[in-house]
């Protein structure tokens, strides 16, 4: 059972068995995630798209796990009007669509997939240059309207070139190692201070990185500095008919640039997986400047959309919100302190998500004692403006304790799981 006193949102407590514990997934989370959800008891309600922000102030009202993807966008008018909501699952890699201060403010965890797609991406990735190098996606196109072209002109191997990463996180990383495999000298740029793996050489500018590269392909997060990073300038900088390769966050290309540039024949090819603006929907219609330019591959936002990422995301982010839900643990949360904690149907757990301020664990421990409360175990960890205690008791708490602790003026949010 799971009781919640959210103190910005001044509800009353409520005491809830697994079968009360609504769920909310959008954007056609894998059903492994749903069924691991509904196999625990709890209440679990699906939507195949994304949600506007009125659409979703609508439907999550008494959720209290939300499981989204890359689409739907939670502002804090949408967590104003959940005040049961206590965790939220990103069931991608990027967080960037979820207000981490205003969820962290409202004591709300947030869960994501950090590595569950990587390989998936990596192998796009690789899949694309492959196709652009030998123009496959045109002699395709030509062979579905009825034209033999056999022709080699235009066509190279990618062995012995040059491929150039920008930003060499879990996707970039990965794709160097395979990449190199394959042939290819490996360069690469990072804000970021990162270990060179097998023979790749680290660039000190995006502008080194340009002269030299035949291929440069971006994976990038989705903070707003990423906004606008490959305009005009960075691929003029380009060296000639080189490709191009975007499998990160639509908002780093200027794609009106890109167009000229690919019209110019200044880029041979590129091959784009993410838009600024993507539709909502399955079926939506999609526009772009992009469509219809030679040599150029699109996709609707598919690099990590395989079955087997998708069932590994399903699985792994459902588990972080069950733990959470049942358990109090926050391992791997994007924005709350973390801590692993096991089950443990012996005795009572609260779990205070408070604000990271001196006193708080005496305070509490103190208001514990007064009520003759025996600890049995405890954890405290903090991770910038935000604490978390998680107590153990052997008894049932006096409803009198948990008033108090949950008025105290540093508690956020506090759980009585048992």
């Amino acid at each position: 059972m799971m009781m919640t006193v959210n103190a910005l949102a001044t509800q009353t407590p409520t005491t809830l068995d697994d079968a009360d514990v609504k769920v909310l997934l959008l954007e056609n989370i894998h059903a492994d995630g749903r069924d691991f959800l509904r196999g625990k008891g709890y209440d679990v309600q699906t939507n195949a798209g994304a949600l506007g922000e009125d659409e979703l102030i609508e439907a999550i009202q008494g959720v209290h796990l939300l499981g989204i993807r890359s689409t739907t966008y939670i502002t804090p008018r949408v967590l104003d009007a959940a005040p049961d909501l206590i965790a939220i699952g990103a069931f991608c890699i990027g967080t960037n669509q979820i207000d981490l201060e205003a969820t962290t403010q409202r004591g709300i965890a947030v869960f994501n997939a950090p590595y569950s797609n990587t390989r998936s991406v990596v192998e796009l990735a690789i899949a694309e240059i492959i196709s652009l190098a030998r123009r496959l996606h045109e002699k395709s196109t030509d062979m579905h309207r009825g034209v033999w072209n056999k022709s080699a002109a235009g066509s190279h191997e990618v062995r012995g070139r040059t491929l150039g990463i920008v930003g060499y996180g879990n996707i970039g990383s990965q794709l160097s190692v395979v990449a190199e495999a394959l042939g290819f000298k490996v360069i690469f740029f990072d804000i970021d201070d990162k270990l060179a793996l097998g023979n790749a050489k680290r660039c000190s500018t995006l502008e080194e990185l340009l002269a030299e590269a035949d291929v440069v392909t971006l994976h990038v997060d989705g903070r707003p500095g990423n906004a606008g990073l490959f305009g005009d300038e960075q691929m003029r900088l380009m060296k000639p008919r080189a490709l191009f390769l975007n499998l990160s966050r639509g908002i780093a290309v200027d794609t009106s640039a890109l167009r000229a540039h690919l019209e110019s024949g200044h880029i041979a090819g590129a091959a784009l997986d993410v838009f600024p603006v993507e539709p909502k929907r399955q079926g939506d219609p999609f526009e772009s400047e992009l469509r219809g330019i030679p040599n150029v591959i699109l996709t609707p936002h598919v690099g990590g959309s395989t079955e087997e990422a998708q069932q590994d995301i399903g699985r792994f982010v459902a588990s972080k919100l069950r733990s959470y839900a049942a358990f109090g643990s926050t391992s791997l949360s994007v924005n709350f302190p973390e801590m692993n904690l096991p089950a443990d149907d012996t005795r009572c757990r609260l779990a205070l998500v408070h604000e990271n301020a001196p006193g708080v664990l005496a305070r509490i421990n103190g208001l514990l004692g007064e009520h003759d409360v025996n600890i049995e175990a405890q954890s405290l960890s903090t991770r910038g403006p935000l604490g978390y205690v998680v107590t153990d008791v052997a008894d049932a708490v006096p409803s009198e304790v948990l008033t108090e602790l949950a008025d105290l003026p540093e508690t956020v949010r506090l759980r009585l799981l048992s």
